[in-house]
């Protein structure tokens, strides 16, 4: 793996005003991003897009000045989904796109995603090349006065994307039987998603529709599932579907208001295509988070389950390498390669639709394929330091995976977009899966304080 200092596993990430998450950086990775991919004398073009957070307005000028410090031109989209701007970026032939979003994070992160012309996120050796670029100084690089790029804002852009994600939705099925609540998170969806279900024909229910810059992720969205659950048993709906800030996430709750996760969603999905032949590499790609129930599912269809470390960009690396189609996380970042270059909440979420409507069953019937192994993750913050290389640390770990031996596993790392040290444990024995994660967490604390 090329060794970055700046990106992380999904861009570049930070709080708001803050290293790398300032105006200032902001500027130079304009800069740089854009030198790097200027390339002939056409005139170069990038898209941006971003979420709803206050530090748009903040980070959103400052990289336009640097693409048009390179010669670029600007295409300002607003707030829409982070897979609109990737679509956007290929089907507008620009060279670059942008989104400007901390994806599930609260409103005070923001994190700039970089996409290249085929619309697919930037691999680690071009990020390096970036980062290459920040630390060389761009300043002979610059464009004369006469070559400095404009920027636009483009007014159409909702229904373009509208219109994308419906294709997906196959011909000759209507969602107009079904009462859906939607959870936008009061994020980048919340003016597009709401349009997508009713013009299907749903009978839609919006909730967290109403961003104000603070409130994006706030007891909303993917990763606060209560108010979605909430309002299907109150308003009776046939299920919920929950977004993230940025909307390239889905969970979703049955009926009852039960959530199902990403990897019950996957496993529904490859089921599907699997049957009507679309499914391609035998399988799906997901990551070492994923439940062993899954794979136990999967083996029981004669399908595979591929593992790459946490991160969508390494799925959809193993995906292209390996020819798969379908692939994602246990946290509902799923990828239809089909559709999309990168994970599309809205897209992933009409696919299990389809199989709903087609088989015309509940949501509870349906969407539960197998019985997850008891699994259990809890986030350790630390402020600086390498904790996982402390002694006691190490001898925590080694003893946890000994007791566990053939019955479960142990996965330990470090987030890639916050700093937190993430500690799963799964297997057979919730109360034994109880005391290992206390006693790990325990130990890291100790390590970190």
């Amino acid at each position: 793996m090329t060794k970055r200092k700046l990106f992380g596993t999904d861009g570049i990430r930070g709080t708001a005003n803050a290293e790398p998450m300032t105006a200032e950086t902001a500027l130079k990775v304009g800069m740089a991003a854009g030198l790097h991919f200027r390339r002939g004398d056409h005139q170069h073009r990038v898209l941006i897009g971003k979420d709803t957070r206050l530090s748009g307005y903040m980070l959103e000028p400052a990289l336009t000045a640097g693409f048009i410090s390179m010669g670029m031109d600007v295409i300002l989209v607003g707030p829409m989904p982070t897979p609109a701007v990737a679509m956007l970026t290929r089907s507008m032939r620009c060279d670059i796109g942008v989104m400007l979003s901390a994806s599930h994070n609260p409103f005070e992160d923001n994190g700039i995603k970089l996409f290249g012309p085929d619309g697919y996120k930037l691999s680690d050796a071009v990020e390096a090349t970036i980062e290459r670029h920040l630390a060389n100084g761009m300043s002979e690089q610059l464009a004369p006065p006469n070559q400095l790029g404009r920027a636009r804002r483009l007014e159409d852009v909702q229904g373009r994307y509208t219109e994308f994600v419906k294709q997906s939705f196959p011909k000759g099925l209507t969602l107009s039987d079904l009462r859906i609540v939607l959870d936008c998170a009061n994020g980048a969806a919340y003016r597009v998603a709401p349009e997508v279900l009713w013009e299907l024909g749903a009978e839609v229910i919006p909730i967290g529709v109403n961003p104000d810059g603070f409130n994006i992720n706030r007891e909303c969205g993917s990763t606060a599932t209560d108010a979605m659950c909430s309002a299907v048993r109150e308003y009776r709906a046939d299920l919920g579907i929950a977004l993230d800030g940025d909307a390239d996430r889905v969970l979703i709750a049955d009926e009852t208001g039960t959530l199902v996760d990403g990897d019950q969603l996957m496993a529904l999905i490859a089921g599907h295509w699997a049957k009507s032949g679309q499914l391609k590499g035998g399988g799906l790609v997901a990551t070492v988070m994923s439940n062993l129930g899954l794979e136990r599912h999967m083996g029981d269809l004669g399908l595979s389950l591929a593992r790459t470390q946490v991160g969508d960009c390494y799925v959809v690396e193993h995906m292209r390498e390996h020819g798969f189609n379908l692939g994602g996380e246990q946290s509902g970042h799923i990828i239809l390669s089909d559709y999309t270059t990168t994970g599309d909440g809205l897209i992933a979420a009409l696919q299990v639709l389809a199989v709903i409507v087609e088989r015309g069953g509940r949501a509870s019937e349906i969407c539960r394929l197998f019985e997850p192994l008891p699994q259990l993750l809890r986030n350790v913050r630390f402020s600086g330091g390498k904790p996982l290389d402390a002694e006691p640390v190490k001898k925590a770990i080694a003893d946890a995976e000994k007791r566990l031996s053939n019955t479960g596993r142990l996965l330990i790392r470090k987030s890639g977009t916050e700093p937190v040290i993430r500690v799963m444990a799964e297997g057979e024995d919730q109360a034994q899966l109880d005391a290992i994660v206390e006693e790990l967490c325990g130990a890291i604390r100790s390590a970190a304080a």
